[in-house]
């Protein structure tokens, strides 16, 4: 006797001789597993795969320590660089140009302040940060190059700045509220808690990194989310850890890297600029740590 039924899925017409009722099959037409019905024309059960379990794609340290020299090597990312050393040395020499113009009256003068070297330097950190992001996304999926400058003029380039500003500062308020509201709490009362309140403003920088990450692949700002944060770090605590560092050193050489004095020596100014730039080569390798991140470990991103 044989048995006829249509197939679960695409329902396609299948047969089988009645002694392999029970068994399991699939369908030669769109290949749904299924199991055989006992009777002619009855209705047969699909059979779901087993869920695959993604696992880390291995040779993250290698490509952190060994395979990211070629962001400085590859003549192709030349553009790239030339770009993140003018906006250094923009910042770097235009930071203390701040100026005041007094304004006298007959009754009382008023000093206005232009703070030209200010400006300059929050946008040249803009245009960092932005590329920043752009080099995690382009590493994340592959892209084994600096990625091209393109702002669109100067209007796209102002919008970018302030885009990108605005990105960094809420980031920083929504890894940092914690520690904010810790001390709001602590002035309040009167009451001193410095070593709580620093491990909460640490563990906020600690998470910077994944806030990056998140942002800057998943281009979202609902993915700034604390169990998105923590997730992703216990689930790849030790490489998190190596982008934390690189970032952490990055950040901790660029307190010390001081912008243009004209009250420097000729060897202090070299010596500065020179430490600006080292930063940007740490950061940069800590930016590709990060693309690498997401690439070699997104199956364990709970988003």
């Amino acid at each position: 006797m044989t048995i006829r039924f249509n197939c679960p899925s695409c329902n396609e017409l299948i047969a089988f001789a009645d002694k392999h009722s029970g068994k399991r099959a699939h369908c030669a037409n769109c290949g749904q597993k299924f199991i055989i019905p006992s009777e002619d024309k009855g209705k047969t059960k699909k059979i779901k795969p087993p869920k695959e379990i993604a696992e880390p794609l291995p040779g993250f340290y290698r490509a952190v320590f060994a395979e990211s020299r070629r962001l400085f090597t590859k003549e192709e990312n030349i553009t790239g660089l030339v770009f993140i050393a003018l906006a250094v040395c923009l910042k770097f020499f235009m930071a203390g140009r701040n100026y005041t113009i007094t304004l006298t009256g007959e009754a009382m003068s008023i000093d206005l302040p232009i703070p030209i070297g200010h400006v300059l330097h929050v946008a040249a950190w803009g245009f960092l940060f932005w590329y920043y992001m752009k080099i995690i996304y382009s590493i994340a999926y592959e892209h084994e190059k600096l990625p091209d400058v393109i702002v669109g003029g100067f209007n796209g380039l102002v919008w970018l700045i302030v885009k990108s500003v605005y990105t960094f500062i809420l980031i920083l308020l929504v890894l940092e509220l914690p520690y904010f509201v810790a001390a709001l709490i602590a002035n309040w009362m009167d009451f001193e808690w410095r070593l709580f309140e620093y491990v909460l403003m640490f563990a906020g920088l600690y998470f910077f990194p994944v806030a990056i990450l998140n942002v800057a692949v998943g281009k979202d700002l609902t993915l700034l989310r604390p169990d998105y944060f923590v997730i992703t770090i216990l689930r790849a605590f030790w490489p998190y850890l190596v982008t934390a560092v690189l970032l952490g050193a990055a950040v901790a050489l660029q307190i010390f890297a001081k912008q243009y004095s004209g009250q420097f020596s000729a060897a202090a100014i070299g010596g500065y600029l020179l430490l600006n730039l080292t930063v940007q080569v740490i950061a940069l390798i800590a930016m590709c740590s990060i693309g690498l991140f997401f690439r070699h470990y997104s199956c364990l991103l709970p988003w």
